[in-house]
């Protein structure tokens, strides 16, 4: 909150300087002769009331998502777009300068802002410090994978202190096993309220709604809110967003709607332009890094720069993907002499000291530059800049059930994927991110893991 309203009233009044002076505070502005420190002082107001009233501070979005960004988006672009009207309607002349200068300015480093402080949090949750007190309520079969996943992942911000099970599981002796620690089973679902007391847990997750009853939940919720503890429950449904999910009250009863997923009609037109658009600008921006890297190809060893390898993409249609060659020119045909040393995981073949490299290729491949003539790719319409990571036409062969979802969006030159592990991750775990992308696609998860994907290149993790 206060650097938020650092940053506010910085940029707004940094704008009346930069456009009116600095002693302008008295100046009168406008045809309604408003002093501009008035109107700054109004502009101020309104940005944080926005961005009040667009829960940029709700803590069930900090740090969990692109909800967040894309709230501070709309709240900024909310304020100015009033701003400007007010301006149009009572002809005050004002509005351009502050929308000029303070709108991309200030949306820029409120952005950034959060950026700082999502990352510190993450860093603490990591360590497991400043974590909620979890207790979940639910049968050990539906309990146990969010214990697991929860325990894998401390960033999401929670630390399970303790499970209530239903009556028939409470002769249970011991606690459960999760990962590499134990949760006591602190009680029944009747013990939940003197549970929170106890242990001092400030969230209940419920993972059995179906088995504690409907009357018992509107107990529990009632239970909760006298006690200043968030209450959630766990719908059952694996890698399905927020934005895909809404709670709609149906003749009092209220229902969980799932939305179909948005990557047909007018979604896909408008992530086909944006990457298009995007390619081209990044074809021009690293113009002089794909001329060194073709340079150097050429004079390292004998063959051609490019390498174009088959690949299945939208509906299953083949297509050439290019990139720069990175082993020597019959490393295909020795695939089946390395497949004792293969050390990829299901369909993939991966080894991490591949004989096969080169040495220009070493180097192109540890920071991905390799990849960059797939924006050409992406340019004619056969790639997405982000998108599920593109299959070899074997792999597609063995596809079966869910996994050929992924074969409903265009693969992309980087994707969760990429930003998760690339090839350190389990054949299971880069399918269960592919389809959670298929499944949960949005402009700002675009941009989002576009920004990871420039850390994970820099770290370099995952590639080899």
């Amino acid at each position: 909150m206060i650097t938020d309203a650092l940053i506010v009233v910085s940029v707004v009044f940094g704008a009346q300087v930069l456009r009116y002076g600095p002693i302008s505070f008295d100046d009168r502005v406008g045809r309604a002769h408003v002093p501009v420190g008035l109107v700054s002082v109004g502009i101020v107001a309104a940005w944080l009331v926005m961005l009040r009233m667009r829960q940029c501070l709700d803590r069930r979005v900090i740090a969990a998502g692109p909800t967040e960004y894309s709230r501070i988006v709309s709240a900024c672009f909310l304020t100015f777009a009033t701003l400007a009207i007010v301006d149009l309607l009572f002809v005050l002349n004002i509005a351009r300068s502050f929308v000029a200068l303070a709108f991309p300015v200030g949306t820029l480093l409120l952005l950034a802002s959060h950026w700082l402080w999502r990352s510190r949090l993450t860093h603490r949750r990591r360590r497991r410090l400043d974590l909620d007190r979890l207790l979940v309520i639910g049968g050990l079969a539906t309990a146990q994978p969010l214990i697991e996943h929860l325990d894998r992942n401390p960033e999401l911000g929670y630390d399970v202190i303790g499970v209530c099970v239903p009556p028939t599981q409470s002769m249970v002796i011991g606690p459960v096993a999760v990962n590499a620690r134990s949760v006591p089973i602190l009680g029944e679902f009747a013990d939940a309220r003197a549970v929170v007391e106890l242990a001092g847990a400030s969230t209940v997750a419920v993972t059995s709604a179906e088995a504690l009853g409907h009357s018992a939940m509107r107990e529990l919720s009632w239970d909760m809110e006298g006690l200043d503890v968030s209450m959630v429950v766990a719908p059952g449904l694996l890698d399905v967003a927020g934005p895909r999910m809404s709670m709609r009250p149906v003749a009092g009863l209220p229902l969980l709607h799932i939305d179909k997923p948005g990557y047909k009609g007018a979604n896909r037109f408008a992530k086909g332009m944006l990457d298009r658009i995007g390619a081209a600008l990044l074809v021009v921006v690293t113009a002089p890094i794909l001329v060194a890297c073709a340079i150097a190809i050429r004079v390292d060893t004998r063959g051609p720069v490019f390498y174009r390898a088959e690949r299945i993409g939208l509906g299953n249609e083949p297509f050439l993907m290019w990139k720069f060659r990175s082993m020597v020119t019959d490393a295909d045909r020795m695939k089946a002499d390395l497949a004792d040393l293969d050390e990829g995981a299901g369909a993939l073949f991966k080894i991490r000291d591949d004989p096969r490299v080169t040495r220009v290729g070493k180097v192109i491949r540890r920071f991905s530059i390799d990849e960059l003539p797939q924006l050409f790719n992406v340019i004619g319409g056969s790639m997405s800049l982000v998108g599920p990571r593109p299959p070899l036409a074997e792999e597609v062969e063995r596809y079966h059930g869910a996994i050929a979802r992924r074969m409903l969006v265009r693969p992309g030159m980087t994707g969760l994927w990429q930003v998760s592990g690339r090839s350190d991750l389990t054949w299971e775990e880069s399918v269960r991110l592919d389809l959670s992308y298929v499944e949960n696609w949005s402009a700002m998860s675009d941009a989002m893991i576009l920004w990871r994907t420039l850390r994970a290149v820099v770290s370099r993790s995952g590639a080899y």
